[in-house]
């Protein structure tokens, strides 16, 4: 093909521009020639108040709520040469993820501004890649608590000008009020400001919302130490016994095997330290916890809340029945209720080809249960057995706690056609023993 008949590609009708704290005067060529030319100019009031007279389109304040009016507003303004503004860069927390939702990654074009992030750790000297950004944009400060850890270097991106008192507050709450906090304000602008402290002394007054906050972790002497795998220990949950414990847990969560962005169901919640602890190991990380006892439901919310992780979800009610109607799971824990009528049955049905079942029990009933199940889907059958040294008089003996019988299976793939299912293996004979 001769390069007169080659075809080029339509370019988007839609172009995300990222605009700092500086505005017009920080923007490249590429970025000011798109906003001159656009026809229509969506973004936040303050966003379009950085523009120009020279950039005439049609300017149009993205409405609130705003995620679920993208849809009907770029249909709106269909066959129009539409420019979005958005702070920063547009794919990093930004409006980009929902306009590439609704439009595909080929509907539309991304001129990227130095995010609020990049200038942040440029202004207090920390390399990006080893810095945990945590975003309480729309969301609740407790999902902070989770990236705590001694030594630790976070960047919270800001909701408002009240987010620097209330993460101080967190911190103090979590133990880690030593800690010392850098508000840093309208990063790359005119009016760029940076306020100091440690949560513990913190009284500034609110300043400028658009704001990002720097925390060099530092805990206090006897924090409770909350490590970044499972098997927390028993003392950061508030429980009336009824708690899957340290070693049990961890080694419960070993074999549910977490991967970023699946869903467990955690049935029969009790205080919710599976539940939470599976969405510990990744920010996207989700699941659903089912407890019929109110007072416990309410527990697992406080837990959840104190621990970082306040999107966990708590059904209280009846299993199997209240099952009925929530997202299909990628993993099942089952820690009680196993002889109630139809709960394990109801689990294994929901589990998708390839989905991970565990079930945890202490009593002989249910072990016998487990034990059947074993011999007809397969699986691993194990006996976890924790003993604790104590005083004895004057010497040191072991207590055994209960032993917990644990079945993990992984559910198959259908037989393909004409293939008949894999049967359980005989009993062995008496000369086998």
């Amino acid at each position: 093909m001769t390069p007169e008949h080659a075809t080029h590609p339509v370019p988007p009708a839609v172009t995300v521009v990222g605009i700092g704290a500086d505005g017009w005067a920080g923007l490249p060529d590429a970025a000011r020639s798109e906003l001159i030319g656009a026809q229509v100019l969506i973004g936040g009031g303050r966003q379009l108040d950085l523009l120009p007279p020279q950039c005439a389109g049609r300017r149009v304040p993205w409405p609130t709520p705003l995620r679920p009016a993208v849809p009907g507003l770029l249909a709106a303004h269909a066959g129009s040469r539409v420019a979005v503004l958005a702070s920063g860069d547009p794919m990093f927390y930004g409006i980009g993820r929902a306009l590439t939702e609704v439009l595909g990654p080929g509907g539309l074009r991304v001129l990227p501004h130095p995010s609020s992030v990049s200038y942040a750790c440029a202004r207090v000297g920390w390399p990006l890649e080893d810095t945990e950004v945590v975003t309480l944009v729309g969301r609740p400060a407790a999902r902070l608590a989770a990236a705590l850890h001694e030594g630790r270097r976070l960047l919270v991106l800001s909701a408002d000008a009240t987010t620097p008192a209330a993460v101080a507050a967190l911190l103090r709450d979590r133990g880690f009020g030593p800690s010392r906090m850098r508000v840093l304000e309208q990063l790359g602008g005119e009016g760029e400001a940076c306020a100091e402290g440690t949560a513990d002394t913190w009284e500034q007054p609110p300043g400028d919302p658009l704001n990002v906050i720097a925390i060099d972790c530092l805990g206090a002497p006897g924090t409770l130490r909350l490590g970044a795998a499972p098997g927390l220990p028993d003392q950061a949950y508030a429980h009336d016994g009824q708690l899957t414990k340290r070693h049990v847990r961890a080694a419960t969560l070993g074999v549910l095997a977490p991967a970023p962005g699946e869903l467990l169901w955690d049935v029969g919640g009790g205080s919710g330290s599976v539940a939470i602890e599976w969405m510990r190991t990744h920010p996207s990380c989700r699941a659903v916890t089912v407890e019929r006892d109110p007072v416990r439901a309410q527990r697992i919310t406080d837990n959840a809340e104190r621990l970082g992780v306040p999107a966990l979800r708590v059904v209280n009610g009846p299993a199997p029945d209240c099952l009925t109607g929530l997202p299909a799971p990628d993993a099942v824990f089952i820690g009680g209720g196993l002889t109630v009528p139809g709960l394990l049955d109801a689990c294994w049905e929901a589990l998708p080809a390839g989905g991970r079942l565990v079930a945890n029990t202490v009593t002989l009933e249910s072990e016998a249960l487990l034990a059947e199940r074993c011999r007809r889907h397969g699986g691993d059958l194990v006996r976890l057995a924790v003993a604790h040294a104590v005083p004895v008089g004057g010497f040191t003996g072991w207590r055994q706690a209960m032993p917990v019988t644990q079945w993990s299976v992984r559910k198959p793939s259908a037989a393909p056609a004409g293939e008949s299912p894999v049967e359980a293996p005989a009993e062995p004979s008496g000369d086998n023993r």
